[in-house]
């Protein structure tokens, strides 16, 4: 048995979503795509997928199975075209998610750009406060802000950003601008966390090197930052955002920043991957392309 083919053929029909539909896409005789697809099955002594007359799908061994395929498929792949010196012919998809607001401010231009380079690339750009899972979710590349706690990951630091308080010059003006944490319990917030709403803010005290909490009062709270940042525009209290996030607003002069000597530690912005052995092509590519862009957008 062709091991190789077997996966191929694998992952042909769950991508496709049945049997049939792969032997067309692959020009392959119905009959030959389901006996390989058993001699598979039997080869590894589990069943890869269920069948029934409405529909397949895969077992969670099929899945797991699947997965590690598409891996080695795409290692072998790039292997070939590394041998036969194709480095030249870049093409394919690529998946990559960032945070909502900082993929599309700063990752986006960057994906743009390097698609007007390379034609025959397709990109897959998700957006999300939420971290998908590398393996599962089939993701190429991820922008990740802050500490990474997965060492089996591969990552490559691009600068960091700054978490910020800020409110409207009015609402400063009305209810006075606050020159130590603790000046900030007299004012209400516009509270804002991917998961919930967080009304005890700490800040790094740089005298007792110790942290001070304050509780907050919570006029609204939301769940992006761009309502967050409207909300603090519009004078219902100061906010918490990164400064990315506020930075067009104070560059419009709708927010100011406050209290900038008491910023926790700024937090680093990574590439990740999880390529450990041989990296595809094109995810190298896309690494040195967008890595220095996006330190030169961060300042780093």
């Amino acid at each position: 048995m062709d091991r190789l083919e077997a996966m191929s053929l694998l992952v042909s029909v769950a991508e496709a979503g049945s049997l049939s539909a792969a032997s067309r896409r692959l020009g392959v005789p119905l009959p030959t795509v389901s006996r390989k697809i058993s001699d598979l099955e039997a080869h590894l002594r589990t069943r890869l997928l269920t069948r029934s007359t409405r529909k397949l799908a895969l077992t969670d061994a099929g899945a797991a199975y699947v997965a590690a395929a598409k891996r080695i498929l795409d290692e072998v792949g790039e292997a070939e075209r590394a041998a036969s010196g194709e480095h030249a012919a870049l093409r394919g998809d690529l998946v990559i998610t960032a945070p909502m607001a900082f993929g599309r401010l700063h990752v986006l231009p960057v994906i743009a750009e390097f698609l007007a380079q390379w034609p025959e690339i397709d990109v897959r750009l998700v957006l999300s406060d939420r971290n998908l899972h590398l393996i599962d979710d089939h993701v190429d590349i991820a922008v990740r802000i802050g500490s990474l706690a997965d060492s089996a990951l591969v990552s490559t630091r691009v600068g960091a950003v700054r978490s910020v308080v800020c409110g409207s010059p009015a609402y400063f003006a009305g209810h006075g601008v606050p020159e130590r944490p603790e000046d900030l319990s007299a004012l209400t917030a516009v509270t804002f966390n991917p998961f919930s709403s967080s009304h005890n803010w700490a800040f790094p005290d740089p005298k007792s090197k110790r942290d001070l909490h304050v509780q907050m009062r919570s006029r609204l709270a939301v769940n992006t930052a761009e309502a967050a940042i409207d909300g603090a525009a519009a004078g219902l209290g100061v906010t918490r955002v990164f400064s990315y996030q506020a930075a067009q607003a104070v560059l419009d002069g709708r927010l100011e920043v406050v209290l900038a000597e008491y910023e926790p530690a700024p937090l680093p912005v990574s590439l990740i991957h999880g390529h450990q052995g041989l990296t595809p092509l094109k995810v190298r590519m896309l690494l040195d392309f967008a890595a220095p862009r996006l330190r030169a957008r961060l300042g780093a």
